[in-house]
């Protein structure tokens, strides 16, 4: 990946900022700082109209460690309570319908976007594929960043304020062992099964390979016997830094107009998943198949990466929030290229185009 030297001074001002960010939220005790601290920092610097950009090799390195995370946490005790799960897990796909039912009207009739930008709006899957899948079909780019953007955003502050207020949870689970404590060899193990898990991973196309490749080489490698512990605290540290950077970065550029139409659309629709979240997430405790703190974080709609951390954080059963996660985001990915297609033909005419000043 060649990057001119504009590029890197865009990005050296990134880092800088994040990591102000991030000193300034550990000096005042603010909880979760090296995700919150550089989140922020980034987007105020995005809005202030500085030139900040994220280096992708290393966005998705932090996801690897996320992906190595969840993998060692897939142990025998762990898949012996997969048909546990399968009643919560078939929830899923209703619950992706009744988004699809009410986010894409919303969008549509509301903000008045057209049907393609409305779908791949509405669906809360990964941002960056979310983002490429609306973009092959036709899609607003520009305002399919800038919602998805958002509701990550929202959702990974708002997240932690309702798991500590309304759960009680704490936000102190200790997120691994430092590295010096952890065996060399299972270091190296994790540092192969990421890079390995990666790059196979984008050579068969497999979606969201950064995170999903990883998490399979190290469930191998876990199921076998040869890792017995998450990352250690350091790389999970580094994960939560860039992450956070990328999510504040993602607002460079945003206009008056655009904050007014598309980042006001989705602050709305944020709290439209919100109710949608909270209503499938009582069906699941209500019902015995889940405690409150596993059944909030595996239906709240933020992105796989951002719920990994905070689950790590909060304490919660790691498998059960994951594999709701994956299955959704399956589900999501699955269906975008039908509707690609579908949104590709001709219905009654021509699909309908952003006018200039559409929200």
């Amino acid at each position: 990946m060649q990057l001119s030297l504009s590029s890197w001074r865009a990005f050296f001002l990134t880092f800088l900022s994040a990591a102000l960010g991030a000193a300034a939220f550990w000096a005042l005790d603010f909880p979760l700082p090296f995700l919150f601290g550089p989140m922020f920092a980034s987007l105020a610097a995005a809005l202030c109209g500085l030139k900040l950009r994220t280096i992708e090799p290393v966005s998705k390195s932090a996801r690897t460690v996320l992906g190595i995370a969840v993998g060692a946490s897939i142990t025998p005790a762990v898949l012996s309570q997969l048909p546990n799960m399968a009643l919560s897990v078939a929830l899923v796909p209703i619950y992706l319908l009744v988004i699809a039912g009410v986010g894409v009207p919303f969008f549509q009739r509301v903000c008045g976007l057209d049907r393609v930008t409305a779908y791949y709006s509405a669906m809360p899957g990964g941002l960056q594929d979310m983002v490429l899948f609306g973009e092959e079909a036709g899609g607003n780019v520009r305002a399919l960043s800038l919602i998805h953007a958002t509701r990550v955003l929202l959702i990974v502050s708002l997240a932690p304020l309702i798991l500590t207020g309304a759960m009680e949870a704490t936000l102190d689970n200790p997120i691994g062992a430092s590295a010096a404590s952890l065996p060399v060899h299972e270091l190296v193990i994790m540092v192969a099964a990421a890079l390995i898990g990666w790059k196979l991973g984008e050579r068969v196309g497999l979606f969201g390979a950064p995170i999903i490749g990883p998490l399979i080489a190290a469930a191998a490698c876990s199921l076998a016997g040869l890792i017995h512990s998450r990352p250690p605290a350091e790389a999970i540290l580094f994960a939560q830094f860039f992450i956070g950077m990328g999510i504040g970065a993602g607002y460079v550029g945003v206009t008056m107009k655009e904050l007014r139409n598309y980042v006001v659309a989705g602050i709305l629709y944020v709290g439209l998943l919100a109710l949608l979240a909270v209503v499938f997430a009582e069906i699941v405790v209500q019902t015995g198949l889940s405690r409150p703190l596993e059944g909030f974080l595996a239906f709240a709609p933020g992105g796989q990466a951002e719920m990994t951390v905070l689950a790590i954080i909060a304490g919660a059963d790691l498998g059960y929030v994951v594999v709701h996660h994956l299955t959704r985001v399956v589900l999501v990915i699955l269906c975008a290229p039908m509707f690609a297609r579908l949104f590709a033909r001709p219905i009654g005419g021509p699909g309908p185009k952003d006018p200039p000043d559409a929200a």
